[in-house]
């Protein structure tokens, strides 16, 4: 069965993950899921993530989460642009999440960064998930 929006699959099996507190979860690798998890490895949400290709396998990504005090770091996660209706922002149009303590994830033409990098970059593009 094909999947239609891979970056949601991977932000619910990251939020899945958390709830039940798992140290690591498991999603297929792509170029636009590693760049996303760039992004949340920069901005301290995760520990890391490895690329992992198993024999015979299609290639997947193990991503470590972190936690403090026993309660996930990251607090909310959610997609914003979906396949049914993307959302684009020019610069100028990037609100700060959660009054500046949480971040966006944004699509350019410079490459996958979060919206504080791309205030300074000067660039807008697709925003692709809110994290806080």
């Amino acid at each position: 069965m094909a999947m239609n929006d891979p970056i949601g699959d991977m932000l619910t099996r990251i939020r899945n993950a958390q709830e039940r507190r798992r140290p690591k979860v498991v999603t297929p690798a792509s170029n636009l899921r590693a760049r996303v998890l760039d992004v949340l490895t920069e901005e301290g949400y995760i520990r890391g993530y490895t690329r992992v290709e198993p024999k015979g396998g299609h290639p997947e990504l193990e991503i470590e989460l972190k936690y403090y005090n026993g309660q996930p770091a990251i607090k909310d996660i959610e997609r914003v642009s979906k396949p049914g209706r993307r959302v684009y922002a020019p610069v100028k149009e990037l609100a700060p999440v959660a009054n500046g303590l949480g971040v966006s994830i944004v699509s350019t033409p410079k490459g996958v960064m979060s919206d504080t990098r791309a205030r300074e970059e000067n660039v807008g593009g697709e925003v692709l998930c809110n994290i806080f």
